[in-house]
């Protein structure tokens, strides 16, 4: 693409958008002057190469599996990129979720509208991932524009659950989980904007952690909402996560969802156990309208064995967290219409990595919109009602009552180094059928999240760990900490996995 003159007419059409009245003599004069800045300064940035960060390790044949060797549809391609010689992450395979730029693999972040486009970048986790000498055998399917809490929503393939295949695996880093799951590869790097690595985890009986916003790079990822954006990794077990995550962690200076953030050896809290911690079971994290009592029961039945490892836990009350679904809502909604689509994904004022093919690529979504899911449909609609009806102010007032919301969180975590609560209110929820209603298709998508996504709102750090099975499906329990204190959710993800069998419970 080369920037051009425009024509009067084109500078009519601007005028008539913006609510400018102008003449013709006006708008021969605003049109030459524009055609001179195009002309010569656009022009300049034409010929001038894009500075982009350079490839460093060769890429394998890829290929797209086919049942046989993709039994629950996770997979988008698959390949072989190894990385380097030595490192921390020497013999583990790695699955990347198909919002995340991989150069010269396509990447289509689960929309038919974005197919057929291939990056030329690699995102700065997939550096590295590959760096520390992890493999990469692939891309994850994930939902469409990671717009969902289901499976389903993907144009390709509905991704099943592999302890049940009717029912979903969580959305959005819905392949991710079906892939650590089921023992296809050792490591996935997700995303989470309401909840899209922890409700997966969950459902999965996978451990998954959500970071401090900001501890891991999204640089070279799809942004759904600058302010919600998290990647983090998703695992069998917790000594994995936490060595994943010391590969993943830390400032690249690309990424303006970074605000100096703090590093640790987390691998360092294997082993140390959970006496001495205080836990505070959060009363209103059980109980929802759809929340099942044997879940609320087993998250429970996790504190008192938190209590017999050593840790101090008490019931606790944070009435706050109630809203947190309400105060995610207009973010979710309307800072997602704004950046994913009137932004054309990368959106603009911040400094850093732009991934300007893959703007260009997504910007034809208006042409193709008949395509979304009916999940999008909804979310796009909603957003484009509410901006033009309430001018944005909701979406300010969600982001204002967030830093309560944190506070809360906060002060709660001055007197206890844990929160915990399910992860999810259900155990499971089953795929709709082939014939479902728009209602039906959209309920699986909405209503696991109502306790992860007030997280992304306030940027703690939050883990889904395994802690039952009830009727062949995983139950998932919640721990949140203080900002950058991973180390501490470790200390009694690794505790409860070392002293129990969460499978057995």
């Amino acid at each position: 693409m080369s920037a051009r003159r425009p024509t009067e007419r084109e500078i009519a059409a601007a005028a008539a958008r913006t609510g400018l009245t102008l003449d013709a003599s006006a708008i021969a004069e605003f049109t030459a002057m524009i055609g001179d800045t195009v002309e010569q300064l656009y022009g300049a940035l034409d010929r001038t190469p894009c500075e982009m960060p350079p490839i460093r390790y060769p890429r394998g044949a890829q290929t797209r599996p086919g049942a046989a060797e993709d039994p629950y549809s996770a997979w988008y391609v698959k390949c072989r990129i190894a990385g380097a010689a030595t490192g921390k992450l020497k013999g583990k395979t790695v699955a990347i979720k198909d919002n995340i730029c991989v150069a010269g693999l396509p990447m289509m972040n689960g929309a038919s509208t974005l197919e057929g486009y291939v990056p030329e970048i690699d995102a700065t986790v997939v550096e590295r991932t590959l760096d520390a000498g992890g493999t990469i055998h692939g891309k994850a399917h994930c939902e469409y524009f990671c717009y969902s809490g289901s499976s389903h929503t993907n144009a390709i393939a509905t991704t099943r659950n592999p302890h049940n295949r009717e029912y979903t695996t969580g959305g959005s880093s819905s392949g991710c989980a079906a892939l650590v799951a089921s023992g296809a590869v050792d490591l996935a790097i997700g995303g989470d904007q309401g909840g899209s690595i922890r409700e997966p985890a969950a459902f999965c009986g996978i451990y998954g952690m959500k970071p401090t916003w900001g501890l891991v790079p999204y640089t070279g990822a799809f942004p759904v909402e600058v302010t919600l954006d998290h990647l983090g990794p998703m695992t069998a077990n917790t000594a994995d996560n936490a060595l994943f995550l010391e590969v993943l962690a830390g400032a690249d200076d690309l990424d303006p969802r970074q605000y100096a953030p703090k590093p640790a050896k987390y691998t360092e809290a294997l082993g140390r156990g959970v006496r001495g911690l205080r836990i505070g079971v959060v009363r209103e994290g059980f109980g929802h309208d759809k929340s099942e009592a044997e879940v609320d029961a087993a998250v429970r039945q996790a504190g008192k064995i938190f209590a017999s490892l050593g840790a101090t836990v008490e019931e606790i009350s944070i009435p706050m967290h109630r809203l947190g679904l309400a105060i995610w809502a207009p973010i979710a909604i309307e800072g997602v219409y704004e950046q994913v689509f009137r932004g054309n994904a990368m959106g603009d004022n911040w400094r850093g990595l732009y991934v300007a093919s893959l703007t260009e690529a997504h910007s034809a979504w208006r042409g193709r919109a008949d395509m979304f899911s009916e999940i999008l449909k909804l979310g796009v609609l909603a957003a484009e009602h509410l901006r033009k009806a309430y001018r944005g102010q909701y979406y300010a007032k969600a982001q204002n009552l967030s830093r309560k919301l944190r506070a809360d969180y906060d002060d709660a975590l001055t007197r206890h180094d844990l929160l915990l609560m399910p992860t999810t209110p259900v155990k499971g929820v089953k795929l709709p059928p082939p014939n479902a209603s728009r209602v039906e298709q959209m309920a699986p998508g909405f209503d696991p999240i109502v306790n992860t996504a007030p997280f992304d709102c306030t940027g703690h750090p939050a883990m889904s760990i395994p802690c039952a099975k009830r009727d062949g499906l995983p139950i998932g329990m919640m721990l949140i900490a203080k900002h950058w204190s991973e180390m501490i959710i470790y200390c009694a993800s690794d505790a409860f996995e070392q002293g129990t069998d969460w499978r057995k419970l």
